[in-house]
């Protein structure tokens, strides 16, 4: 066990809509330790993103806490946000849409040391950017190459490289291989474990893939609704599920085996409106378990022991 560099405490963001409050976010919390990866899963619009977003204050969190390196992050004025940001880097989902597509790759790895004035002279800030591209395995002789010229895989390499680029300790990965092949999917994966290793990197991994977070996290935290509903360590998370829902999850998981077969757990129903959601579990409509405290009463995500925390009024 390592120690803890970032914590998130009862953290909410809200969006003002025409309807009313959407909560993308609704009380959320959870540790990282040093050098170790949290895995967030769930369904799409269950508010994963918007969480690592809210962390980094790329969205202002509406309440809660980030305590990051004992200090609360969200209470830093611009200047000292603008310092923060340099130990603290995210990774885009889609490869393409988050690359400027008039930079070349040197501009584009090279901006937020620009923007940060890390690098006094031309030399240094070449010798930084290409040091960077042999990290990310992207070969020096697309230096001077544009986005629309590279494959999926190598623009992922690209947004590594721009988030490496500071020489940050933590850094939120959003779904950063749901857009590549398969192929190119193990590669980064490989990739973002051998950066941590070498340059002793803490994560935060989104994703709505519980078979690719099984293999990169330490600790998996499953989402539903804005809120986390069960947390674990992967191992006791995959060969124990406690939370309706996540159990449902795991069931759809493909057998890598012929022959081989699991019972799935089809969930019936929609997902409820983060709009003003009514009280009670915001699970209630689909599960198969639910009874009146349901209904009526939030489950709040409680420890019930070896450090597995579920919210759910039946599992102790």
């Amino acid at each position: 066990m390592g120690d803890r560099l970032l914590e998130v405490r009862n953290l909410k963001k809200y969006f003002k809509t025409k309807e009313g409050m959407l909560h993308a976010v609704d009380d959320v919390s959870f540790n990282i330790n040093k050098g170790e990866t949290l895995g967030l899963v769930g369904e799409s619009g269950c508010g994963k993103s918007t969480t690592g977003r809210a962390i980094l204050r790329i969205h202002e969190p509406t309440d809660g806490e980030v305590i990051y390196n004992n200090e609360n992050i969200l209470k830093y004025d611009k200047n000292k946000k603008k310092k923060m940001l340099r130990k603290m880097q995210i990774v885009f989902q889609d490869p393409y849409s988050s690359l400027n597509p008039r930079l070349s790759v040197f501009d584009l790895i090279a901006d937020p040391l620009y923007v940060n004035k890390i690098y006094k002279t031309k030399s240094e800030l070449s010798d930084r950017v290409k040091e960077v591209m042999d990290l990310v395995g992207l070969e020096q002789r697309l230096i001077n190459s544009y986005p629309h010229e590279l494959d999926g895989g190598r623009r992922q390499r690209i947004g590594i490289a721009r988030a490496l680029a500071l020489r940050p300790e933590f850094i939120v990965l959003d779904e950063p291989v749901s857009a590549l092949d398969v192929c190119i999917q193990a590669q980064i994966l490989n990739l973002m474990n051998k950066l941590q290793e070498q340059l002793g990197l803490t994560y935060l991994f989104i994703s709505h893939d519980l078979s690719v977070v099984r293999h990169v996290s330490d600790v998996i935290a499953v989402m539903y609704l804005g809120k986390i509903i069960e947390l674990s360590d992967y191992k006791s998370m995959f060969i124990d599920p406690k939370h309706p829902y996540t159990q449902a999850l795991l069931s759809a998981i493909p057998v890598p085996k012929v022959g081989a077969k699991r019972e799935r757990i089809i969930l019936e129903g929609d997902v409820p409106s983060p709009v003003n959601p009514p009280p009670g579990c915001g699970f209630y409509g689909r599960c198969k378990y639910r009874e009146d405290i349901c209904k009526e009463k939030t489950p709040e995500l409680l420890n019930i022991g070896e450090g597995r925390y579920v919210a759910c009024h039946f599992v102790k």
